[in-house]
């Protein structure tokens, strides 16, 4: 595999951080797309654009001192046309699950009933009265 500045390649995401996203480009050869690299729109979340595992194609734009590649998926979309990525899937919305409103009145219904069980057990305990 040609690994020189300039080279389009394909690569698979190995990571994700708040600042681009990591990806091995050849076996123990990777590197970083910059969250300025990963598209030629502003990018605010780099999860709204990658995920973990996924293919994508890239152009080496650089390394630095350590011999750690710069990579960009913007360089390499001006070159490739499939080197343009797609969002990933969004999750799909579980409807099993409660929403806030009815976690918030089972909440309050488990309260209710809790109190009012202490009121109950506190009165109790205040009118017996014990004969010696």
């Amino acid at each position: 595999m040609d690994l020189e500045m300039g080279a389009v390649v394909a690569g698979k995401v190995t990571g994700i951080t708040k600042f681009g996203a990591f990806v091995s480009i050849a076996p123990g050869v990777s590197g970083l797309v910059h969250i300025s690299e990963i598209a030629s729109s502003y990018v605010s979340d780099v999860r709204d654009h990658l995920t973990e595992g996924q293919e994508i194609i890239v152009k080496i734009i650089g390394a630095d001192k350590s011999d750690r590649m710069n990579l960009s998926i913007k360089a390499a979309a001006e070159n490739v046309d499939e080197a343009k990525i797609q969002p990933p899937p969004k999750p799909p919305v579980v409807a099993s699950e409660p929403s806030f409103e009815d976690k918030l009145k089972r909440f309050m219904q488990d309260s209710n009933s809790k109190i009012s069980g202490l009121k109950r057990s506190s009165n109790k305990k205040g009118t017996r009265r014990r004969g010696r």
